[in-house]
């Protein structure tokens, strides 16, 4: 073995400020993503307190404003998720498995995530000949697949959720970590179970959370990575993930979520390895409109597949993405920020695989 250190109602006629105009650095289809439906969706996307009112009751209209909500919207999330352990701080990991692939180099390795426990990982460097350092990175999170790092890695798996060697293949270093559902229990229960009795006041999400961002620290402790230029992807599981490492950690700088389910009833966020069943009570006032406001200004696309089996994002997660835009408009810059309803269902289609590839590349430019 080898040890390597290394009221906020949007009319998106106007959605942008007089003066501003979309980067040419921006994807040409960025306003085709911007687009809600003529009709709305009935579908219930559960409460949403306003995000451009403060905490006396006065309207924001200042980025410094919001910067002071910001916080305490991310407090108040915090809370609701529960306490985890500070990160370890070492980013040495060992190399268990190491094999050459038509992309470039794929490693099997094993480093500290909460302390004291182990956690593995797949890590694929592009072509050396072909990409030099430093290089813009990715934190890849796989689905619900008793394949867990296989299937996304590349070993297994239908080619479109083969992400890794996808992105490995276009200049990326990519992280792939498994999920804590897939690490030592040998059932979704026992892993909670033995999660809930180290920290029993906090959320499955908040694990997910932590381990997403243990896997940034050991991917930034790479020579060969540029750690201003650090994405996200992730596909139904490794959607919900990436929308919560994408909020949390300002290390990641553009993000694709495909077929996460952003409103709360399109998916299975009560279930105890996520949220719990406190997001269906009454008097529960958070939602994820927040989290796409604590995005603001980095950029987050969001994929969906409408209807069919499985399909969690479409045209009933607009209401989230409306009112998220007047935050990003505050920063007086392009708003990144979009849905791409492909309408295939619970899957990438190769034309969303193709646009998802094209959002990285631009926004890590």
């Amino acid at each position: 073995m080898l040890i390597r250190i290394v009221s906020t109602t949007l009319f998106f006629a106007c959605w942008f400020l007089p003066g501003i105009s979309t980067a040419a650095d921006d994807v040409a289809w960025l306003k085709e993503i911007q687009v809600p439906p003529s009709n709305k969706s009935a579908e219930p996307v559960g409460q949403f307190e306003p995000l451009l009112i403060s905490k006396n009751g006065q309207s924001i209209t200042t980025l410094q404003e919001w910067t002071t909500k910001r916080e305490q919207l991310r407090s108040a999330w915090m809370t609701f998720l529960g306490p985890m352990p500070r990160r370890p701080e070492s980013v040495s990991f060992t190399v268990l498995k190491s094999e050459t692939i038509a992309e470039g180099q794929r490693e099997l390795i094993q480093y500290e995530c909460e302390p004291g426990l182990m956690v593995e990982a797949y890590l694929l460097h592009p072509d050396p000949a072909k990409y030099p350092f430093p290089r813009p990175g990715i934190v890849a999170l796989h689905q619900t697949t008793d394949k867990s790092i296989d299937e996304i890695a590349g070993l297994t798996g239908p080619e479109s959720l083969q992400l890794g060697p996808l992105l490995a293949g276009r200049g990326f270093e990519v992280i792939c970590p498994r999920c804590f559902l897939w690490q030592t229990a040998p059932t979704y229960q026992a892993a909670v179970e033995s999660f809930r009795k180290r920290h029993p006041e906090t959320l499955g999400m908040h694990k997910m959370l932590y381990d997403a961002m243990r896997s940034v620290d050991i991917l930034v402790g790479q020579p060969s990575v540029d750690r201003n230029r650090i994405g996200t992807i992730g596909h139904s599981l490794g959607a919900k993930e990436a929308l919560y490492l994408a909020a949390f950690d300002e290390r990641i700088q553009a993000a694709v979520a495909s077929e996460g389910g952003l409103t709360f009833p399109s998916t299975n966020w009560e279930a105890p390895w996520y949220l719990g069943h406190t997001i269906k009570e009454n008097n529960f006032v958070r939602n994820h409109h927040e989290l796409l406001a604590l995005i603001a200004p980095r950029s987050i696309l969001i994929l969906g597949g409408e209807s069919g089996r499985g399909a969690a994002d479409g045209d009933r997660s607009w209401p989230l993405i409306e009112q998220a835009l007047p935050i990003y408009r505050l920063y007086r810059k392009p708003a990144r920020i979009g849905l791409l309803n492909h309408r295939q269902g619970h899957t990438i289609p190769d034309s969303a695989s193709q646009r998802m590839i094209e959002w990285l590349e631009i926004y890590l430019k």
